[in-house]
């Protein structure tokens, strides 16, 4: 049985609804990142956090709490890179014991469906968990060159290269926070894709429903709210 042969299988609600992910994964990513001033997003204000941080660095003393901080931040990437592994691997085991989970599957939707089918749908899971374990070990990673230049920024306030080498360590830490932040909404439209074992139409649900969550966490969450009122 050729790709093609495989792909007309799939009705062209199952294709528009996968196409629908896609999409609303790559919109919604896009839309944070680049989100106005005016209406800025959770990622965008705490990148501005993220820049004080490192500018009171300079005139800290000791950096024990930030040495913390930095530390707490690279356990939290290890833990969802190695979270995701173990979920690959079981979906991985799933894909290849595709038998026995077509069995559930009929009993739920009271339908035949070969197994190559729940193998590709279970492809679509695979592929936001590889994503996301690839955003998790870059973030891991970039976490640790600006835990590097962090303890590269001079202890003297007046020395001239302070501010510069404070800044470099920021703009690190908020590509991190980047890479990192994409892995979660990975893991999210991972989660939604395991809809579409269900069908067409609740894989578009759990679409939406996960760009929801994502938009008013960013958006609309009590926590911004607090971020965003004005300092006494």
């Amino acid at each position: 049985m050729t790709w093609t042969d495989r792909l007309t299988l799939f009705t062209p609600y199952d294709l528009a609804a996968v196409g629908l992910v896609f999409a609303l994964w790559l919109f919604v990513g896009w839309r944070i990142e680049k989100s106005s001033e005016s209406k800025p997003s959770m990622s965008r204000i705490m990148a501005e956090y993220r820049r004080e941080w490192m500018r009171q660095l300079i005139t800290r003393a000791p950096r024990i709490f930030d040495a913390q901080i930095a530390s707490t931040l690279r356990q939290a990437t290890s833990f969802f890179a190695s979270t995701s592994m173990i979920a690959i691997g079981g979906v991985l085991a799933l894909i290849g014991n595709a038998e026995r989970l077509a069995g559930v599957a009929e009993d739920l939707t009271l339908d035949q469906t070969p197994e190559i089918v729940w193998e590709i749908k279970l492809l679509l899971v695979a592929f936001f968990l590889a994503n996301a374990f690839l955003k998790f070990v870059w973030a891991n990673r970039l976490f640790g060159y600006s835990s590097v230049v962090m303890a590269a920024v001079p202890n003297d306030p007046n020395d001239p290269k302070a501010p510069s080498v404070a800044q470099k360590a920021a703009e690190l830490n908020i590509a991190a926070a980047r890479s990192f932040n994409r892995g979660l909404r990975a893991i999210y439209f991972a989660l939604a894709s395991v809809a579409w074992l269900a069908g067409a139409l609740p894989l578009v649900a759990g679409a939406i429903l996960t760009l929801i969550v994502i938009w008013r966490r960013e958006f609309a969450s009590a926590s911004r709210e607090i971020l965003l009122e004005d300092d006494v």
